[in-house]
């Protein structure tokens, strides 16, 4: 597989929809490595077989099964069989205008998790994607109903992880995560800047909410952010220190090597 200098990008909902929710295209069966436009993809699949590359590990396609893709994570389908499911696209346009607040807590509690295996007895899960699938075919999406509908299957996933949505976030954490996302640097000042907020807050609210400081949470995206770039591009260690903003390759290298265990080039050789 060819790489390039950066790693592609899509857009796969056009720029004034909020919301896609659709069969899943059995023509996407193998993709190159990509990462999305400030979205987030649920996929979930009734039948199918292959893998479900997801950064730097493939998770075997096993059914009833569902997978989250964040928009700074990198993946990538290889399905060797003809694939039936669902395919959920949520925007950030949706979420800054949903009614329900519920959905954004329900969204946190599934943040961690790439996968999520659905008990083979489950006859509703696949009942509320379709249903929502034909309220989106309607002249008129009824949102009320798509809301209701996708509280509703988010809700049956959160049941499979075990997690509980927690109500004492103070919506600062959610906004620096997204942040993450969206403009990766090394720097907590930067992030309690945007945040209107000061350096010594954001790293209280991390340490209440994540159990982290700020600057291990940064770390956290840094490091595998390094990882996509080294496994998915052609770029030096040097560009990709540069790009994150450390102040020089040395200083990247040792904090790469104190997370993994290893330099960047012998992360990349591996």
């Amino acid at each position: 597989m060819k790489f390039s200098q950066n790693i592609a990008v899509k857009e796969k909902i056009a720029s004034y929809e909020f919301l896609k929710i659709e069969p899943f295209d059995i023509s996407k069966r193998h993709t190159k490595p990509h990462r999305h436009n400030k979205y987030l993809e649920l996929v979930f699949f009734l039948k199918g077989s292959g893998y479900h590359h997801l950064d730097t590990k493939p998770y075997q396609i096993m059914p009833p099964i569902a997978f989250l893709i964040h928009q700074e994570q990198v993946h990538h389908w290889s399905i060797d069989s003809v694939p039936e499911g669902y395919v959920v696209i949520i925007k950030e346009s949706f979420l800054e205008n949903v009614s329900d607040n519920v959905i954004r807590l329900q969204l946190n509690a599934l943040r961690d998790l790439k996968k999520i295996d659905v008990d083979k007895k489950d006859s509703v899960l696949p009942l509320l994607f379709r249903a929502l699938c034909a309220e989106m075919k309607q002249s008129q999406p009824n949102r009320e109903v798509i809301e209701s509908g996708l509280k509703a299957i988010l809700a049956k996933l959160i049941d499979y992880t075990g997690n509980e949505i927690s109500t004492s976030h103070t919506g600062i954490e959610q906004k620096f995560l997204e942040l993450l996302s969206q403009n990766l640097k090394n720097s907590v000042t930067y992030y309690a800047e945007q945040l209107h907020t000061s350096s010594q807050n954001l790293n209280a609210v991390c340490k209440k909410c994540f159990q982290k400081s700020a600057s291990d949470v940064i770390a956290e995206f840094i490091i595998n952010e390094v990882k996509r770039q080294l496994l998915y591009t052609t770029k030096s260690v040097s560009d990709i220190a540069f790009d994150l903003q450390f102040k020089d390759s040395s200083n990247f290298t040792k904090v790469f090597k104190r997370h993994t265990g290893f330099t960047p080039l012998e992360y990349k050789k591996r």
